[in-house]
């Protein structure tokens, strides 16, 4: 049995322990009959303790250094309160015999601190308990109460505060669970700041009832028990009443004051001595005058001109010598603010740009819309643009970087992919755009002009006739929608310009916790990283997304081993994603109507392209290009015009080489692979391009 429980103790850590058995312990003095050499031990250690606790607290930087202090008070003040109950004990049982009765420590509180007169020392121990009570005690209270009210006010806003850089990509996951963890953490320090505060106010209460019987059982106990004048019962146990309060009520002050300076301090990087010379020695002006109206005072007759100029002399000491600290800041900070103006002959890297992935550049007319920083309106709708693509399409693009261009038109912002202008755009930050019906708009007043994002005609028009608009069956956006729209078309034109390497090891990275065994045997095991950018890469070129990265790996993992690179791996890759591209394409529509390409121009074309996978314009036919975008112009506009999606179709083996000739004098021309169609659907061929003339040719 021995063994077993010296083993289970072995086990546990000693800070485990020590915390119940230190609370038990001091429990245990309430019951425990002490020795005054025992008392004297004790009332010692409260002393250093309290001590230790003020200087800990004027060393804090903010509150979760020391987050326990609620706890520390609680303990601390019971166990000043258990060394009353033990002295209490045997100031009563054995106060007769004189005042060392109690101990050394009581009697010297009660002898030094107020020369043995016990009347002074009845005040002395009110006034210090009042202090506590009354002052510091309540003040430390009311601000720990408000520091609760207000933070929990502020919890809401904090916590939007991180979803947004969460949102944003500012932060990771991990970092904004330890915000929020902070943001709990001080809601609940100042709450339980403004309950330990009751404490120790009780702790004051009870310290004067304490004085109380101590005072008047100690009377009444040497009178009838041992048979003491009243005189010297008084004087007896009037001293030993006094040093036990005294010598409670100044570690509970002390305690009190490190309370006082926790909840009072603001959180910064230095403590509180560090603040104190910081911002009390910033300037020499205070104690200049300071000095001087010490000086003024120190000369008038029946003023104790000692300490007065003494002090005079003293502040004005320090402001000299804070004055001549900060004339040498001063010139050390024009010296280096010269050497850093001064052209430097070295290059070094710290001189190379870095180039931002994604720019927004604003007009100073249009700097109003990012006014407000994180809460104004554009900046949310970029946040909401990055979230939603990310759900779309499946990977994180960078942050957009928005800045001022004064070199732009006033009302005009542009974008940039990699430093490079994508789009530009010109809005009227003070009025709205109303866009135009497609059918029979009713003229408006105002700057009639394109849509940025989709050439459609619209006019700005100011606020006042923005129902009148909306009556007209115009759409009506704000400035900051119309910026967002284009940010979001451009951002899923060149997603895959935005998919960088770093992109895609952090979405490798992602889905490793998902599928751990599947990343592990595919990348870089079958396929390299490089090869994963450049499949990905091809898929957003043409709109596909990447959500299901899976399909990606189990396809790579699969077709990989045979030719390991990204353009064989694309056929197999997009079979494998055609519901998701089926869906894309056509929606929820079970009747698909496509154009096909002749197949006797798809024999041309492929020996054309020979064995490559994708071929170049270089090594097909000029006469054959523009006879095939000839026929692309015709077919797009002829299917967009019936309100069709223009979708064409051809074999898996040319599809890529085609799409990328018709998207060159058509984006919006989407090429399919046959085996990409679905069987159980209702398919009919729009229209056979590329016939006889192309083979002809």
């Amino acid at each position: 049995m021995r063994a077993f429980v010296s083993s289970a103790l072995a086990h546990i850590p000693v800070s485990q322990v020590a915390a119940p058995l230190l609370v038990l312990f001091v429990l245990g003095l309430m019951l425990l009959p002490l020795p005054p050499l025992a008392l004297d031990v004790f009332f010692t250690f409260n002393i250093g303790v309290s001590m230790i606790i003020l200087l800990t607290a004027m060393q804090l930087k903010s509150f979760k250094d020391m987050i326990a202090f609620p706890t520390i008070l609680l303990v601390v003040t019971l166990l000043r309160l258990s060394l009353n109950v033990a002295s209490t004990r045997v100031v009563l049982m054995q106060g007769h015999t004189g005042p060392e009765a109690a101990g050394k420590v009581i009697e010297s509180f009660a002898q030094v601190l107020v020369g043995g007169n016990y009347v002074v020392g009845i005040i002395v121990f009110v006034v210090v308990t009042i202090i506590n009570f009354v002052v510091i005690t309540k003040g430390a209270g009311r601000v720990a109460e408000v520091s609760a009210r207000f933070t929990l006010d502020a919890m809401p806003g904090k916590q939007m505060a991180i979803d947004a850089d969460l949102n944003a990509g500012i932060i990771r996951e991990d970092e904004a669970r330890r915000r929020r963890s902070e943001v709990a953490q001080e809601a609940d320090f100042y709450g339980s700041m403004d309950g330990a505060s009751k404490f120790v106010r009780g702790d004051a209460i009870a310290g004067i009832i304490i004085l109380i019987i101590n005072l008047l059982g100690g009377i009444a106990v040497g009178m009838l028990q041992f048979d003491l004048p009243f005189m010297q019962a008084l004087k007896t146990y009037a001293t030993l009443a006094v040093g036990d309060g005294l010598v409670a009520q100044v570690p509970a002050l002390i305690v009190s004051t490190a309370a006082g300076i926790v909840v009072t301090r603001v959180s910064t990087d230095e403590d509180f001595g560090q603040q104190l010379a910081t911002q009390l020695g910033t300037s020499s002006y205070p104690l200049f005058l300071a000095a001087m109206i010490l000086a003024v005072l120190g000369v008038i007759p029946g003023m104790p001109h000692f300490a007065f100029l003494l002090f005079a002399a003293v502040f004005a000491g320090i402001g000299y010598m804070l004055y001549r600290r900060s004339q040498q800041e001063r010139a050390a900070a024009a010296k280096a603010e010269a050497a850093a103006a001064m052209p430097s002959e070295e290059v070094n890297w710290a001189d190379v740009p870095v180039v931002e992935p994604l720019s927004l550049e604003l007009g100073y007319r249009l700097i109003r819309l990012v006014d407000s920083g994180e809460q104004a309106d554009l900046i949310k709708r970029i946040r909401a643009i990055r979230k939603k693509f990310v759900a779309d399409v499946g990977f994180l693009i960078p942050s957009v970087h928005v800045r001022d261009n004064l070199q732009l038109p006033p009302e005009n912002y542009r974008l940039l992919i990699y430093g490079a202008e994508v789009a530009r755009g010109q809005i009227l930050p003070d009025r709205f755009l109303a866009i135009e019906p497609s059918h029979d708009p009713s003229p408006l007043e105002g700057v009639k002009v394109l849509d940025p994002t989709f050439k459609m005609p619209a006019v700005w028009i100011f606020s006042s006739l923005r129902e009148s608009a909306i009556a007209r069956g115009y759409t009506v956006v704000e400035p900051s929608v119309v910026v967002a729209t284009h940010l979001d078309q451009i951002v899923r034109m060149h997603a895959h310009e935005l998919l960088g390497r770093q992109e895609v090891q952090d979405l490798v990275d992602h889905f490793r916790t998902r599928f751990p065994k599947l990343v592990e045997d595919t990348v870089p095991k079958v396929v390299s990283l490089q090869v994963v950018q450049k499949l990905l890469q091809l898929l957003l070129e043409e709109g596909v997304p990447v959500r299901d990265f899976r399909i990606v790996l189990e396809t790579a993992a699969e077709h990989g081993g045979k030719d390991p690179q990204a353009l064989p791996l694309l056929a197999p890759l997009r079979y494998a994603l055609k519901r998701t591209i089926i869906q894309e394409v056509f929606g929820e529509s079970s009747s698909i109507r496509v154009a096909a390409i002749h197949p006797d121009f798809e024999r041309i074309i492929e020996q054309a392209v020979g064995n490559l996978p994708a071929a170049t314009d270089g090594s097909i036919e000029p006469s054959l290009i523009r006879f095939f975008e000839e026929e692309i112009v015709s077919v797009v506009d002829d299917m967009e015009s019936i309100g069709l999606q223009p979708v064409i179709v051809a074999s898996s083996r040319n599809r890529l080489t085609l799409s990328r000739l018709a998207r060159k004098v058509r984006p919006q021309a989407i090429m399919l692979g046959m085996n990409e169609m679905p069987t159980e659907s209702d398919l009919a061929f729009h229209r056979i391009i590329c016939g006889r003339q192309g083979a002809g040719s």
